[in-house]
C-alpha cells in the first residue's frame, strides 16, 4: 500500500487543528492516543472476551475504529520525521491469535514512544498490517474508510468537536 498520500493528507489535518487549538506539542498525547484506539478497536472485535458469548461488531464499525489508529500512527510520524514511509512494510505475521496480535501491537506502539527509531516506527506498521490480514481488510477498503473520516474529522473540527 502506497502511504504518501495518507500522510499528505494527515499533514493537512494535522495542519489545520494545530491552527485551530493553538497547540504545537502534542506528541505524547498522539502517542496515548493511539494506545487508546487500538484498545478500542480491540474491544469492538471482542477478540479477548472469553467470558462472552456476544460476537465482534459489524466489519464497518471495526474498519472504523482501525482508520482510527492509522490516523495517530501517522501523525506520530510525521512529527518525527517518519513520513518518507512510502510502502506499508511487510507485516511478517507469525502464528498468532487476534488477541496476541493485539498485544504485540501494543508493545510496539510502546517501543516506539520509549525509543523513538524508525526501525520501531515500521514495526508498528508491520503489526497494524498483520491486523488488517487477520481482520480480512483489504488496502482499497483502508483508504476509502481512511479518506471517509478525514473528512469527518474536518467536519468535526468545523463544528466545534
Amino acid at each position: 500500500m502506497k502511504l504518501h498520500q495518507l500522510f499528505e493528507m494527515q499533514r493537512a489535518l494535522d495542519t489545520y487543528i494545530q491552527k485551530n487549538h493553538q497547540t504545537n506539542e502534542t506528541f505524547a498525547e498522539r502517542g496515548l492516543a493511539l494506545v487508546v484506539e487500538l484498545s478500542e478497536l480491540a474491544n469492538e472485535t471482542r477478540c479477548f472476551k472469553f467470558w462472552s458469548t456476544k460476537g465482534p461488531s459489524a466489519d464497518e464499525v471495526i474498519l472504523e475504529e482501525y482508520v482510527d489508529s492509522i490516523h495517530f500512527l501517522l501523525s506520530l510520524g510525521i512529527e518525527k520525521g517518519f513520513d518518507g514511509l512510502e510502502d506499508w512494510p511487510a507485516s511478517g505475521a507469525k502464528d498468532q491469535n487476534l488477541t496476541q496480535q493485539f498485544i504485540q501491537t501494543g508493545q510496539s506502539i510502546y517501543a516506539f514512544l520509549d525509543s523513538l527509531t524508525f526501525e520501531d516506527y515500521k514495526n508498528i506498521w508491520m503489526n497494524y498490517g498483520a491486523l488488517a490480514n487477520t481482520l480480512g481488510f483489504t488496502e482499497e477498503q483502508i483508504i476509502q474508510a481512511y479518506i471517509n473520516k478525514n473528512e469527518e474529522n474536518y467536519a468535526r473540527q468545523k463544528s466545534g468537536y
